[in-house]
């Protein structure tokens, strides 16, 4: 089995997606607003980048421009608040592409699990659809979550909620689904 190489584009949109919400506080009443959501477009073209040589990309390259032009259409309005919006915008962006992979398979989890098990049976396809719809949600939430943060709450709350409590929020569900498809697949 030949090894991939890591993909650098997603190694650097990661770590700046981590590393925004804190840019943002930091930055904020210091430097224009302007300056951390170009940061974020940045970081959006940047992944951009990475997905065009995938021929299954063209989902995740609309969503991402939709997001990327809906962060640059409301710098020109509030800057500020434009800002704050990048977690919004990729949550959204990121759960348009798992909705779209349920209407039209196979979801986007099912894709993961064929990586490790290629003759996915199709118990595995209604389990893995379950989950994607599990992540749409989720990933919703998030966004509504943020929405909150970035209109009614202080920049003290917002990255609180975007640098750290999304983030564990996230891996509890990862771990979470991780454990409950141990268990079913013991049952099965």
């Amino acid at each position: 089995m030949t090894r991939s190489r890591p993909d650098p584009w997603l190694a650097l949109t990661v770590i700046g997606g981590l590393a925004y919400p804190f840019l943002v506080y930091l930055s904020l009443g210091r430097v224009p607003p302007a300056l951390p959501v170009l940061a974020g477009l940045t970081l959006i073209g940047l992944r951009m980048l990475g997905l065009r040589r995938l021929a299954e990309a063209r989902r995740w390259l609309a969503a991402f421009a939709l997001a990327g032009t809906a962060l640059a259409a409301l710098l020109f309005w509030r800057p500020a608040l434009a800002a704050r919006c990048y977690p919004i915008a990729i949550s959204l962006a990121v759960a348009a592409v798992f909705a779209l992979s349920l209407r039209f398979p196979p979801s986007v989890v099912e894709r993961i699990a064929r990586l490790r098990e290629p003759d996915l049976p199709p118990e595995g396809v209604r389990y893995t659809r379950r989950v994607t719809a599990l992540w749409v949600g989720f990933l919703l939430c998030n966004a509504a979550i943020s929405a909150a943060t970035a209109l009614w709450g202080s920049l003290a709350a917002w990255t609180l909620w975007n640098g750290l409590l999304s983030y564990l929020a996230m891996g509890l569900l990862f771990a979470g689904e991780i454990l409950v498809r141990r268990r079913v697949r013991k049952m099965a």
